[in-house]
């Protein structure tokens, strides 16, 4: 990733011919901040957008939202984070007053009694992470596991529970309803600390176990015995990820199992409680700082007038001068070519990864301007007018801030290349030729530190964070309101951030997701990475040894499911949806439902996964609907044994820190060139 012709080291601009041929900096700039300025003139502020990203550091988020809202003075602007963590996100704060993806260090996960992790699959998504599962089985504790697929995390596990995607909801309610039943509810806790437990109750009660199995596919007595675990265990906790969130019930999904955690007292008490595993390298500070629609620094909400006072105050402009919340992420990128005109893109790839992505794709092509910075040439910036090459973690200072609300330093280990800027150097070139020549500092401290200022008194409070305090103590932990203030690893053990210090309970009651099974597409299509790639894999799919391991996008179904349909392992076939459909070739695991197809999404071309998955969005988290949907699936052409033999991954049980055995069918990347369309012709010398 660190070579030059894998990565960008100049601008791009697409000329009259449609063709991106390497600029200076001034012409690319120049052009970028002429065609903004014209959009928003012509069209109005909200017509110029910009897209941010979750692995964008603190600092680059915290400019983008400022420049956003002070230089263009756009309502329009949010993330990549909305697709992965925002269900969470609403259901934390609903219930607790506050989002921290984890209110407790990751080690307590190794020292509590019980886990019940539902839809995450560590082992191969944050290897790094796993050590503290395997150290909790070690120690005794149990580990229960919720998901469609008998990945290699439900391997290990000590209860393997397969609901069909889309039913997570049911399951929470069925397990609430059992440990009401069965009498594990904690009802001093109950009283002394939470709110709304009669709702829950009663929502519970609607869901009697025998419904739930036939909803989930669950049997009753698997629940019970994970509720008997989750019960049993002096200290407990249920951590989600993206397979309850991605939902368009994401929100109620979350705070069902945030009701179990309330109800049996395992909140608000050591080594207990509610947390999200973010998907993103800086999934938790990308969100807090003002790159969400309606959110400034410090998790101010942007309605707040009392937010606005403060945070214009640090920004040094009129409160009335700010605008107000903008479209969620889906919602802007489905506008852009109608009411958005020109949008900035910044360390995103939405052409793979936004759900129904070939619409999502075309919506693009129909902008008048399209600018996106990143350090490589995506997809997306395959299409746009004007490419602008970032630098990269390697090569920047800035701060993230970690799953567990801890703040760490990221030091530069190499110089920027000749030909690269950062972020920050693009934010401040930008602003000052669209009027704005202060406030957009290029040093990543000196941002901080007004970052600090911007988010002092709010939710995610940094105001006594500092550079040297991280180096000195490998990391603070907000809310840290000031410099004598020894941070906080573990929140709610003493109160809940709410205004009256007790938890809410959120009483959801089960509902279909956006689009079941039918007779024309039969199965459920749930989605995934793999180990060796990330995100849109725009930058590990450069990396050869990791398109050895994975060298591309596959079906994986069950060994039944291909039996019903004619198909054998290594056989091209087509998954399709409403929206499009996906081709790639099938591998056969007895680790998925029969009535369950998985793909990867880190893939462009006939492989884009995105192309089939449903944008059918939460109410209340616009988190689109990436876990579920209706496929068939259909062979496109047989693989003769001679060329790939048949062979089926067949997971089985596996200790602590065992890896699983069996093979697995490997398939071949069939992307198309990137350069290929009106938009995305390339000129000599720009690396593909």
């Amino acid at each position: 990733m660190l070579r030059s012709g894998v990565r960008l080291t100049a601008p791009l601009v697409r000329g009259p011919d449609g063709v991106l041929r390497e600029a200076g900096w001034d012409d690319a700039l120049d052009r970028v901040a002429a065609e903004l300025a014209a959009a928003g003139e012509a069209h109005g502020r909200d017509a110029v957008a910009v897209f941010g990203g979750g692995g964008l550091t603190n600092e680059k988020a915290y400019l983008l939202g400022k420049f956003a809202r002070v230089v263009l003075r756009t309502a329009n602007i949010d993330y990549n984070g909305r697709f992965c963590m925002s269900s969470a996100a609403a259901a934390g704060k609903a219930a607790f007053g506050i989002d921290r993806g984890l209110p407790f260090p990751m080690e307590d996960i190794a020292r509590t009694g019980c886990v019940i992790l539902v839809g995450a699959n560590p082992a191969d998504t944050m290897p790094p992470a796993l050590r503290y599962f395997t150290d909790l089985r070690a120690a005794g504790g149990r580990l229960v596991v919720v998901d469609p697929r008998r990945t290699r995390t439900a391997a290990q596990a000590d209860l393997h529970l397969q609901p069909a995607p889309g039913t997570d909801l049911a399951l929470a309610l069925g397990m609430l309803h059992l440990l009401i039943a069965d009498g594990h509810v904690d009802h001093e806790f109950v009283a002394a600390r939470t709110v709304g437990f009669d709702a829950a109750r009663a929502a519970a009660m609607a869901h009697w176990p025998e419904r739930v199995e036939g909803i989930t596919g669950v049997p009753v007595d698997a629940m019970r015995e994970a509720v008997r675990m989750f019960a049993a265990a002096p200290a407990a906790m249920v951590l989600t990820a993206r397979g309850p969130e991605q939902q368009s019930k994401g929100v109620d999904t979350v705070g069902a199992w945030i009701d179990l955690c309330l109800a049996a007292g395992k909140a608000g008490r050591p080594l207990s409680g509610y947390g999200c595993l973010t998907g993103q390298g800086n999934g938790q500070g990308g969100r807090e700082h003002g790159q969400k629609a309606d959110q400034l620094p410090g998790y101010r909400m942007i309605t707040d007038p009392a937010a606005r006072a403060h945070v214009a105050g640090v920004w040094g402009v009129d409160a009335d001068s700010l605008p107000g919340p903008g479209r969620s992420a889906y919602e802007l990128l489905d506008a852009c070519g109608g009411d958005v005109r020109a949008l900035l893109v910044m360390g995103s790839n939405p052409v793979v990864s936004a759900p129904n992505a070939a619409h999502v794709e075309e919506r693009l092509k129909a902008l008048d301007f399209l600018v996106v910075a990143d350090v490589v040439l995506s997809e997306t910036a395959a299409l746009a007018d004007v490419v602008l090459p970032s630098a990269q973690w390697a090569e920047e200072s800035g701060t993230t801030t970690n799953l567990e609300g801890r703040v760490i330093l990221r030091r530069p280990a190499l110089p920027v290349p000749e030909g690269v800027r950062t972020d920050l150097f693009t934010l401040n070139a930008l602003a000052a030729r669209l009027g704005v020549d202060r406030g957009f500092a290029v040093d990543a401290e000196e941002v901080f530190d007004e970052l600090r200022r911007a988010s002092a008194g709010g939710a995610a409070d940094y105001a006594g964070i500092t550079y040297d305090r991280i180096r000195a103590q490998d990391g603070v932990f907000w809310p840290c309101p000031d410099e004598r203030h020894p941070g906080t690893p573990r929140l709610f053990l003493d109160r809940f951030a709410t205004p009256d210090g007790r938890a809410r309970f959120a009483a959801p009651t089960h509902r279909p997701a956006a689009e079941e099974p039918d007779g024309e597409y039969p199965l459920y299509l749930t989605t995934g990475r793999v180990p060796a790639h990330y995100q849109s894999g725009a930058q590990t799919r450069r990396v050869q040894a990791l398109n050895r391991a994975e060298p591309g996008p596959f079906v994986e179904l069950h060994p039944d499911a291909a039996d019903r349909l004619g198909v054998a392992g290594g056989d091209l076939v087509a998954v399709t949806s409403r929206r499009g459909r996906a081709v790639a070739p099938a591998r056969l695991s007895t680790g998925i439902r029969p009535d369950t197809v998985f793909m990867p999404f880190h893939w462009a071309g006939e492989g884009r996964v995105n192309t089939v998955t449903n944008a059918a969005l939460d109410p209340i988290s616009k988190m689109p609907e990436f876990k579920v949907c209706a496929v068939r699936v259909e062979r496109v052409r047989r693989v003769e044994p001679a060329h790939e033999a048949e062979r089926v991954h067949r997971v089985e049980r596996a200790g602590p820190g065992a890896e699983v055995g069996g093979t697995v069918a490997i398939g071949v990347d069939i992307g198309v060139d990137i350069g290929a369309g009106a938009r995305g012709a390339l000129g000599s010398g720009v690396p593909a």
